[in-house]
């Protein structure tokens, strides 16, 4: 993984069609995906139960580029390994997950993988400003994280501090939450580089018809360039 700020598109798998993962993983990627995102919940941290590690190693193959692996779980540290053992490149996990993010962290990249930590809406940028350098993503949640399709909340003057902080030191500002060419533009301009999308980029087509995934994708890219 090389570093660059230029706008990646990571379309969540949460918004796929789930009896056909592979094939939709694929289809995202010849579209124009830069990552696929994978929301793991565990309906304790969050109110929704997604998939675990299992579902991301039969995926692996079917994923040229990045899996970013989100975890909206609790209890985080007991399943870095095996996230990192089923092919994650990066493991986002939350601030507010546990008492000991800065182990968290640690351990992902001990485990082999970039370290990623996300934040909720109601917590402030201050709370990571002391895992600069032991992060190589920082995800900002732009909903109340749980279910997809919710709307997006205007965070720009949290993203522009995270940027100021992270200054010229190689990390992403994800944005996850509401993603679609008119949300897009305003994080882009606030200084985040990575932006999931979920029913924004799945809206509209299928695995037999994928032509709409890419018009999405290259929709909110165009935007938010």
């Amino acid at each position: 993984m090389t570093f660059d700020r230029s706008i990646k598109i990571a379309p969540s798998i949460l918004a796929a069609d789930f009896a056909n993962f592979g094939a939709e993983c694929r289809a995202i990627e010849a579209e124009g995906a830069d990552w696929v995102h994978v929301d793991v919940m565990d309906g304790h941290f969050v109110p929704n139960i997604t998939f675990g590690p299992a579902t991301c190693a039969a995926i692996r193959p079917h994923i040229k580029g990045i899996m970013d692996v989100h975890l909206m779980i609790s209890p985080v540290d007991a399943y870095i390994e095996a996230f990192a053992k089923a092919g994650s490149d990066i493991i986002t996990a939350h601030v507010e997950a546990g008492p000991h993010i800065h182990r968290t962290l640690q351990a992902i990249r001990g485990a082999g993988a970039k370290a990623g930590v996300a934040i909720n809406p109601g917590t402030p940028a201050s709370a990571v400003a002391d895992l600069m350098d032991a992060v190589d993503l920082i995800c900002v949640m732009t909903v109340n994280p749980g279910f997809g399709g919710q709307k997006f909340l205007d965070l720009s003057a949290k993203i522009r501090t995270l940027r100021m902080m992270i200054g010229d030191r190689p990390i992403h500002i994800e944005i996850d939450g509401g993603i679609d060419p008119s949300t897009a533009p305003i994080v882009a301009a606030a200084g985040a580089d990575v932006l999931v999308a979920g029913s924004a980029v799945f809206r509209g087509g299928s695995v037999s018809n994928p032509g709409p995934y890419g018009v999405n994708i290259r929709a909110i890219r165009a935007a938010a360039q």
